[in-house]
């Protein structure tokens, strides 16, 4: 139970009572652990959200639960409100495609969710939602080099009625750079990795390979009007490509994060080479790996199926492989072939372990078998 400060002159039996009627229901209004409220709003709210709440002080006023001092009027005006009060009010009108940051999201996510629902109160008045809902979006974003990993600022279109993404590398330039097809397009938050705190990765096929481009806006709230704005073209795609799902269905599919990331070894195919240290993104059942994270172009893409078509993943190497610097396998066992990776940590194991196997235990749906047949037809 939560012990709650009181000042001596309002320290009745009468706020006690008010505090024990709701207690039950404490819960941070962001999904974290309630250890704090904003008593102009009369929502409770974790540590982390308080942070927020406390740089938006013409709105939201905050205080520690446990610890400040409640007068009898504070205390009456959460009893008053309360989380379910608050979200009836201030997310009345979340569109199904607007993306809901959870605890373990960025700062940038759960900050201009805070600040939409609160500060300009997007979700009471829909025409706020214009940025991302229009179905056609265009601006500047500092866009990563291929080559020489320079930021530049580049002109950027979103168009529903194409449904591509396009970039171009001049102002007055005529044909785009790059045409990014929404139907395979995935758009993730990427602050550590590109070393900005609004940076963004967009992934899109091309020729059948992943391409990474690495972007970001100074504005916090315009790079996650891009975000939503991209999750918006991909609802509207998947409405006409689906049309008897429902928005339950759809939602999971607008943008997803990678299952796991991070440095691994690996040897080729004939497993008589040297293990060379790579960097690794688990993206559904694409396994990829780059020489530099931030690349733009995987070097090589390993499909994973399920244990129904043949595909296994164990812990360890096959007998007398050598050649590994880090001390931790794994092997996974496909039709075709073996491919072995070496962890520096047995922690590291265990974590790819768990993704992959996760792949392998979900049942392939139709869509995938194809995907598998561009693999193995590869050159």
């Amino acid at each position: 139970m939560f012990q709650f400060a009181f000042s001596r002159a309002y320290c009745t039996n009468n706020i006690r009572r008010k505090w024990k009627e709701f207690e039950k229901t404490l819960g941070c209004a962001e999904e974290g652990d309630p250890d704090w409220a904003s008593y102009t709003l009369g929502v409770f709210i974790c540590l982390s959200c308080s942070g927020i709440h406390r740089n938006i002080p013409q709105v939201s006023k905050v205080k520690s639960v446990r610890l400040d001092a409640w007068d009898e009027a504070q205390v009456e005006f959460m009893a008053s409100h309360g989380n379910d009060a608050a979200r009836a009010r201030f997310e009345s009108k979340v569109p199904s495609f607007y993306y809901r940051p959870t605890p373990s999201d960025c700062q940038l996510l759960r900050e201009q969710w805070i600040r939409a629902k609160y500060e300009r109160q997007e979700f009471i008045y829909p025409e706020k939602q214009e940025p991302y809902s229009a179905g056609y979006r265009e601006g500047f974003l500092w866009k990563r080099g291929r080559d020489n990993g320079q930021f530049l600022s580049r002109k950027f279109v979103l168009t529903e009625r194409e449904g591509a993404l396009k970039y171009f590398n001049r102002n007055d330039a005529k044909e785009p750079k790059a045409v990014m097809k929404i139907e395979h397009l995935n758009a993730t938050f990427q602050p550590a990795k590109i070393g900005h705190p609004h940076g963004l990765q967009v992934t899109y096929l091309k020729d059948n390979s992943t391409r990474n481009i690495f972007i970001y806006h100074e504005d916090g709230k315009e790079i996650v009007d891009w975000f939503n704005a991209l999750r918006a073209a991909r609802f509207h795609y998947l409405q006409v490509a689906f049309p008897g799902a429902s928005d339950a269905d759809l939602v999971p599919k607008l943008s997803r994060n990678y299952l796991k990331e991070g440095y691994m070894e690996k040897t080729g195919p004939k497993q008589t080479e040297g293990f060379r240290k790579r960097w690794f993104t688990m993206d559904d059942r694409r396994l990829m790996y780059f020489k530099d994270p931030l690349d733009a172009f995987a070097r090589g893409e390993v499909f994973i199926g399920s244990k129904e078509s043949g595909y296994t993943v164990l812990h360890g190497f096959p007998p007398s492989t050598q050649g590994h610097h880090w001390p931790h396998g794994i092997t996974i066992v496909t039709p075709d072939r073996k491919f072995l990776f070496a962890c520096e940590t047995e922690s590291d194991q265990r974590e790819w372990v768990a993704a992959f196997q996760k792949a392998v235990d979900r049942p392939m749906l139709p869509q995938e078998y194809a995907v598998e047949a561009h693999f193995k037809h590869k050159p």
